[in-house]
């Protein structure tokens, strides 16, 4: 069902376009990707993906807008279910009065402190009301679930109003509920500030409170000062409570809670290269606390032909599983159209999120390539090998060809 609609929207979008074509700019990605690894069931998967994205300005003249991006998908080994083919987004983006006005029908993503979605509706936005530093979003239509079939009775609804006050402060409030067939699932409240103090000091918060339960289900408090030109240091705090649809059975059982305290100092060597150290106290209630502190280099690739990181893990907890972990990575420019690289995260716990399996890694070792084969082509490849609680080993690949127009 989602490739055909992947497949029409794309033939239609194409269609309309094709006789305004001086007037409409069109430009997108391509990237036709072939993977390989194992289950923990021992079977061999093999998908293979295409992925799009659109992107159309000013159709017919009319400042009218198109934005899309999906994947067709398969399993070439029949053997995961999980591999689908999915559109995340195909809306129409209209401003009007110098962007005072913006409406965007369609598919799109939704984000607000209050919470996310991927919606099939419309999202109206207002800026400078009354000529004030203030925005009012609006926003209605489907709830979208890749991991279940779309069902009519699934709504979202919501908004976000901001207001940057003359005094340095960036504040906002958003609403957003979710309904399950008919039935209220979600209904969250959030709330957000951040405020600049002389150019040296940026403090912000998060918060997000579930209505239904009435409790806190998201907390970030953070500070981060950068008076100097090579040195900063950030402080956060975080408390995460999860939230589970009044409509899953989930909701009826307790769900624990998660604290988290870091601080950071960052020293910058270089344009393109720092220090850091990173020591972070993470709080459970099910398990016993932990420290992990963390310490290395990071070059970014920009002006040069090297780039990569080497980073010394720690983590200590009272159940006396000490972990002393490192992170290596290089990648260098072997020659114009090749960049290669190497990696290696030894006994450093690493979580992917899946909503089908906890994919915990306690070590990687890789090495990856980019070949360019012009400005607007290149290949991608990957070949990696994992441990984790549900396999010894497991080894995965990845080859990617990128086309953008």
């Amino acid at each position: 069902m989602r490739i055909s609609i992947l497949v029409v929207l794309l033939v239609v979008v194409g269609l309309v376009l094709v006789q305004p074509a001086l007037a409409t700019v069109i430009t997108g990605r391509s990237s036709t990707v072939l993977e390989w690894y194992d289950t923990p069931d021992e079977d061999t998967v093999v998908p293979v993906y295409e992925y799009l994205h659109l992107k159309a300005r000013d159709i017919g003249g009319q400042g009218i807008n198109f934005y899309g991006y999906g994947r067709l998908a398969d399993d070439f080994a029949d053997e995961d279910d999980t591999v689908s083919s999915r559109l995340y987004s195909a809306y129409f983006d209209k401003s009007w009065k110098d962007r005072m006005f913006d409406l965007r029908v369609g598919r799109q993503f939704l984000s607000t402190t209050a919470g996310a979605s991927v919606m099939d509706g419309a999202r109206l936005k207002l800026n400078k009301l009354w000529g004030q530093p203030l925005k009012l979003t609006l926003f209605g239509g489907g709830d979208v679930k890749f991991s279940e079939a779309y069902k009519a009775g699934d709504y979202v609804l919501g908004g976000d109003v901001h207001y940057d006050f003359a005094f340095g402060t960036k504040a906002g409030i958003s609403y957003i509920q979710k309904w399950d067939e008919k039935e209220l699932g979600y209904e969250l409240l959030g709330f957000d500030a951040r405020h600049e103090f002389a150019k040296m000091l940026d403090t912000y918060g998060e918060l997000q409170f579930d209505l239904l339960t009435e409790s806190v289900s998201y907390a970030l408090v953070g500070a981060d000062y950068h008076r100097a030109k090579n040195w900063s240091l950030r402080a956060e705090y975080l408390y995460s409570l999860p939230v589970f649809s009044s409509t899953s059975i989930y909701s009826v059982f307790a769900v624990s809670e998660y604290e988290e305290v870091m601080l950071e100092y960052n020293h910058y060597l270089t344009y393109d290269m720092k220090a850091f150290v990173r020591l972070t106290y993470e709080m459970y209630v099910d398990f016993d606390d932990a420290q992990v502190l963390e310490a290395g280099v990071r070059k970014m690739m920009m002006r040069s032909d090297w780039g990569g990181y080497a980073i010394a893990t720690y983590r200590d907890d009272e159940e006396g599983q000490d972990l002393y972990g490192i992170k290596l990575y290089g990648s260098y420019r072997v020659m114009p159209e090749l960049r290669a690289g190497f990696g290696l995260h030894i006994d450093v716990l690493e979580r992917r999120l899946d909503p089908d399996v906890d994919e915990t890694t306690s070590s990687r070792i890789w090495t990856d390539a980019i070949y360019t084969l012009n400005k607007r082509t290149n290949v991608e490849a990957k070949l990696e090998y994992l441990e984790s609680d549900l396999w010894d080993y497991q080894l995965r690949g990845r080859v990617r060809l990128n086309w953008t127009f």
